[in-house]
């Protein structure tokens, strides 16, 4: 099951596990997965002489994680392959406190500070590409908090529970028994939800401003190679962020990383993290920044968990998110029929009729993926022609089960109550309404720039992405913008690690020229 090299890479990691730990596994002598499941635990545990596994009779299929004979919070309903491998690998490193997802002080504060026994349930499919990162977050929680419990439910296997529930999308997490979340989010995120819903005992105490010779806003590929290229002329550097990666954590296969032939997005947020960890950045992950000012013009940036950091000089690289529709039904039924994952949630769709809405490459990308799982695909594009590269539109023109229809706005997407059952739009030529039923829908619509927290400081135009000059320079002396976020053409990730090494340089010439703190 696992192959040679993959077990000589967990012989190595467990070289340094210190407790023993122990997969108590309970599943019903007649499961369809049993054999897996056994086999698989088997031999992760091969690889090391800290590990063992004991089997028993269950009525369905799950495994518990013993520290030291004791049960720990962490509790797999499902057979850890494919993305969720690195999960079970991680959750045994997290356990005894080494991995580099491990969070800072003040991370850890708060969430030994969560009130209340909390029994979280991660429903999740083992192809979704998001769900690992939501299930390591809770793991981690429920690691340092021992009044959370963890359930990691695999929907594929225990689909009655899902179809009761009515999931539709993963990562689904539900806590004490109602819906938390749906859908990609971070640590901190899942952190501030769990607070809000069960309270806290955690008091911030506002610190002393720490102070720093860059400050680099967002962890995407332009806020790590701004960081990188600033550490490397000696500077204080810090990047605030919600997670290293940006959007990168989102796409599932890259092809067009220039030397690199092809590598996943999960594989170039671990390189990303791995290079960055090569120089003293100091990193404020699972944060927002909740306010940027200039004093005496120094760039005073205080985060969501009111920490101050000063510096003559801010780059800004927080990029983009998914744009929604913004049409009446959507926010109602989003991981209800409403989603914006293809590779995530597209098998929940198998043989049922769904609406990819967005014509540019993402939009077609997913068709062309749901076209072989759902009985139709129609693509929804409101210009009067996909705006895609021809290849995607060639080959979504070859399959039979895909229909297009241009210049189409959509006006409401329509449920039951409880599902998606239909979706309205009206065709832009003659302003005819059209109402199509469907079961699911994929948001497809490209991105919006991440610049709010900016736009009282720097010049921004109609779309709001902030107007840089050839340099990354906005219109405020020491202040910079790179990648996405910024009028930049062509939203790519080698493009948005070059503006980022550019904008660490051009910030690094103004101090050499004492430009940094010029009104």
């Amino acid at each position: 099951m696992l192959d040679q090299a993959i077990k000589t890479q967990l012989q190595t990691l467990f070289q340094g596990l210190k407790s023993s730990y122990t997969f108590h596994i309970q599943v019903h002598p007649n499961h369809a997965n049993r054999g897996e499941l056994i086999g698989l635990l088997q031999e992760v545990a091969s690889c090391t002489e800290k590990i063992d596994c004991q089997v028993s009779e269950g009525r369905e299929l799950s495994f518990q994680l013993l520290k030291d004979g004791v049960a720990s919070s962490i509790l797999f309903r499902a057979v850890p392959n494919g993305h969720e491998f690195s999960t079970l690998v991680l959750a045994l490193l997290n356990m005894d406190g080494i991995g580099k997802n491990i969070p800072d002080e003040t991370i850890s504060n708060r969430i030994k500070a969560l009130k209340g026994n909390i029994r979280v349930e991660s429903f999740i499919s083992l192809s979704c590409t998001n769900c690992p990162d939501v299930v390591q977050a809770l793991n981690m929680i429920s690691i340092l908090n021992g009044n959370i419990r963890h359930e990691i439910i695999d929907g594929a296997i225990h689909q009655e529970l899902t179809e009761r529930l009515n999931i539709q999308a993963v990562p689904s997490v539900y806590a004490n028994g109602e819906l938390l979340h749906v859908g990609r989010t971070t640590l901190g995120e899942l952190l501030g939800k769990l607070e809000e819903k069960f309270g806290t005992n955690f008091q911030s105490q506002r610190k002393e401003a720490k102070r720093y010779d860059v400050i680099v806003a967002g962890g995407g590929p332009a806020g790590v190679s701004a960081a990188i290229y600033s550490a490397r002329k000696g500077l204080r550097v810090a990047i605030v962020a919600d997670h290293i990666g940006g959007q990168v954590t989102e796409t599932a296969g890259i092809e067009n990383m220039i030397s690199v032939p092809t590598t996943t997005g999960s594989q170039l947020v671990a390189n990303l993290k791995q290079h960055l960890g090569e120089y003293p950045v100091e990193l404020f992950e699972n944060r927002k920044i909740e306010t940027v000012e200039l004093v005496n013009g120094e760039k005073q940036v205080r985060t969501s968990l009111d920490e101050t950091l000063v510096a003559p000089a801010l780059i800004i690289a927080t990029g983009a998110s998914w744009r929604r529709l913004n049409v009446p039904g959507e926010n109602d039924y989003i991981g209800s029929g409403v989603a914006f994952c293809a590779h995530c949630d597209g098998p929940f769709y198998k043989n049922k009729r769904v609406a990819v809405v967005g014509g540019g490459n993402s939009g077609l990308e997913a068709a062309i993926d749901l076209s072989g799982l759902a009985s139709e695909v129609t693509v929804l594009e409101y210009l009067d022609e996909l705006k895609g590269d021809q290849i995607l539109q060639d080959k979504l023109k070859t399959i039979s089960n895909v229909s297009i229809v241009t210049g189409a706005e959509t006006l409401a997407i329509l449920g039951d109550g409880s599902k998606v059952n239909s979706l309205q739009f009206r065709h832009r030529k003659n302003g005819e309404t059209q109402t199509i039923e469907l079961d699911g829908i994929f948001v497809q619509i490209g991105l919006t720039s991440n610049s709010k927290n900016f736009s009282h400081l720097v010049e921004v135009n109609r779309a709001g992405e902030i107007i840089i000059d050839a340099h990354c320079r906005t219109n405020r002396a020491g202040i910079y913008a790179a990648g996405d976020v910024s009028v930049v053409p062509f939203k790519q990730i080698v493009i948005a690690m070059g503006e980022g090494s550019k904008a660490a340089l051009a910030a690094f010439e103004d101090r050499l020229k004492d430009q940094l703190l010029t009104a």
